[in-house]
């Protein structure tokens, strides 16, 4: 006669030994049960099961037997149906989220993800080995260093142009404090984000970014002015922190500043099957859906600082004279200031004398509004035609 095979677990072979040894009356029940965690009823109710079954009886009774709190099959049904549809292209984690605030369905990330690999669904993030990297320490403080960087993509797919994601990123947190879409990075954005960023949060102590040329000057030419002071002029950015007394480090590789560059990694995941869902096909709706997923973002994935004392400070009134677009000329003898293709007159009931020969400067607001400037006093001027 055919015997039947059973295989127990390492669980259910120490209850073997320990049962057949209180059988044997090696071990009292009471010692038994100390051993395993059981009452001594139950140490008997196993050596009679072991007496009249043998050894297999000890083997868990709902071995093979579906789990009650499995999930029903036109609720699984429904689950991959979804993923190959609605939510293609999800990562696990963000489609179990989906599913539980949209669809209104109970279920684990671990129990979705035994569901989709059954079915064929694996996780469309292909990760590389880890390569071994000492991190660096978080900074203790809220504000103490902002790392900003873009990532230019395929934000929308097909559906709309390349765009360009700009945003700034609290070291201490992992906090987003602004992000935006751009056409390109350039430096109107990022001045863009610098004052949407003082206005909600304050000045931070440093930022940490790349050599762009946005941020740091890369030509080697030298005026003759600033090889007299000894000194480069900075770049449009550079002279708003300078004024703002913040310090810019830049970095000499992208995993020297591998947080934001992993917010990026984050973004291109979760973000992109977001603006899919929201059928975002320009930059305006893109933006729209951006703000909210900052808000999201930010609840689920910021860490609390290891210092609570903020480091912030409070930003200064004249943000139109600090992130703006400035220049200097020297006015022509007829009071006129050239610049950019445009001719701004001076009236004569502005000035007391004659601004022939001053250096003046003119500040070009973000929403392109230009000011001139003669040191701390506001000039009155009117556009040529022409210019």
């Amino acid at each position: 006669m055919r015997q039947e095979t059973f295989t127990l677990s390492q669980k259910e072979l120490q209850r073997v030994s320990v049962v057949s040894a209180c059988i044997k009356g090696d071990m009292a029940c009471a010692r038994a049960a100390g051993l395993l965690c059981l009452s001594v009823r139950q140490i008997k109710r196993l050596k009679k099961r072991m007496r009249e079954d043998g050894e297999a009886a000890l083997a868990h009774a709902n071995r093979g037997r579906p789990s009650h709190r499995r999930l029903p099959d036109a609720v699984r049904t429904k689950i991959v149906q979804l993923a190959r549809s609605t939510y293609a292209g999800f990562n696990d984690h963000h489609l179990c989220e989906k599913l539980v605030e949209r669809e209104g369905f109970s279920l684990s990330r671990e129990t979705l993800r035994r569901l989709l690999r059954g079915n064929g669904l694996g996780s469309p993030r292909k990760r590389r080995a880890p390569a071994h990297r000492q991190r660096r320490l978080r900074s203790a403080h809220l504000g103490e260093l902002v790392q900003l960087d873009g990532s230019p993509h395929h934000w929308l797919e097909d559906r709309g142009p390349q765009l360009t994601a700009l945003g700034m990123q609290d070291d201490a947190t992992g906090k987003i404090l602004a992000a935006q879409f751009f056409l390109t990075e350039t430096t109107f954005g990022y001045l863009c984000l610098l004052k949407q960023m003082l206005r909600r949060h304050g000045v931070p102590l440093a930022f940490y970014g790349d050599h762009s040329g946005v941020f740091v000057r890369n030509d080697d030419n030298w005026t003759v002015e600033e090889q007299l002071a000894g000194k480069r002029q900075p770049t449009q950015f550079g002279r708003a922190l300078e004024q703002l007394g913040i310090t810019f480090i830049a970095a000499h590789s992208p995993q020297a500043k591998g947080r934001v560059e992993r917010l990026w990694g984050v973004l291109q995941d979760r973000l992109i099957s977001e603006l899919r869902l929201a059928g975002a096909h320009d930059r305006d709706s893109a933006n729209a859906v951006l703000r909210k997923f900052i808000a999201d973002y930010n609840r689920r994935f910021a860490q609390k600082p290891r210092e609570m004392e903020t480091a912030w400070r409070p930003a200064p009134q004249s943000l139109e004279r600090i992130c703006c677009f400035l220049h200097e000329r020297v006015v022509s003898n007829d009071n006129v200031v050239q610049w950019d293709g445009r001719r701004c007159q001076i009236p004569q009931q502005a000035r007391r004398f004659s601004f022939a020969g001053a250096r003046v400067q003119i500040y070009q607001a973000l929403d392109g509004r230009v000011s001139l400037y003669y040191g701390d006093t506001r000039l009155e001027h009117s556009a040529l035609p022409g210019g």
